[in-house]
């Protein structure tokens, strides 16, 4: 209790200017510093934006994402009339082509939007949900450790002064 008294006071201290401030961070760290608020709001809704972005289900794997995208439907469609018709018509094996190149165009979209979630989103999801608020309360640690310190020199140099 006395502890926690004693850093508020110096923190009020510090705050008026009657007392002084260890400052342990250089002032390019300070820049950085008032910077990673920035980088974690734009990371945040850039993540949001690409996560919208996907056609696939985020975070099912292959199949899932196949059977959730239209253009497999319509490449399912396309077969299904190709296997009606039948190879002998003309519409029928134009229908088959188109559903093949449907389907290859699907698994495509499926690769990309896979490879997306794994190289950009997820980093950036790390980014904004876990390092920079570790960042942000390793800080507000030293910040409660430098409010200490001055604390104790304080209250060291005020006892060493009256002995």
């Amino acid at each position: 209790m006395k502890k926690q008294f004693n850093r508020m006071r110096q923190l009020a201290n510090q705050t008026v200017g009657r007392a002084e401030k260890t400052e342990v961070l250089s002032e390019d760290l300070l820049q950085v510093e008032k910077r990673l608020e920035l980088v974690k709001q734009v990371s945040h809704s850039t993540h949001k934006k690409l996560t919208a972005c996907l056609q696939g289900q985020q975070g099912s794997d292959s199949d899932k994402r196949s059977k959730k995208l239209p253009l497999t439907s319509l490449a399912q469609c396309l077969m299904e009339g190709s296997a009606i018709l039948g190879d002998d018509s003309l519409l029928g094996k134009m229908l088959k082509l188109c559903g093949e190149a449907e389907d290859k165009l699907s698994q495509e979209l499926i690769h990309f939007e896979l490879q997306v979630e794994r190289d950009v989103i997820e980093p950036l999801f790390v980014l904004a949900e876990v390092e920079i608020p570790n960042i942000q309360k390793q800080r507000k640690h030293l910040a409660k450790l430098v409010l200490d310190m001055d604390s104790s020199r304080t209250s060291f140099e005020y006892e060493a002064s009256h002995q």
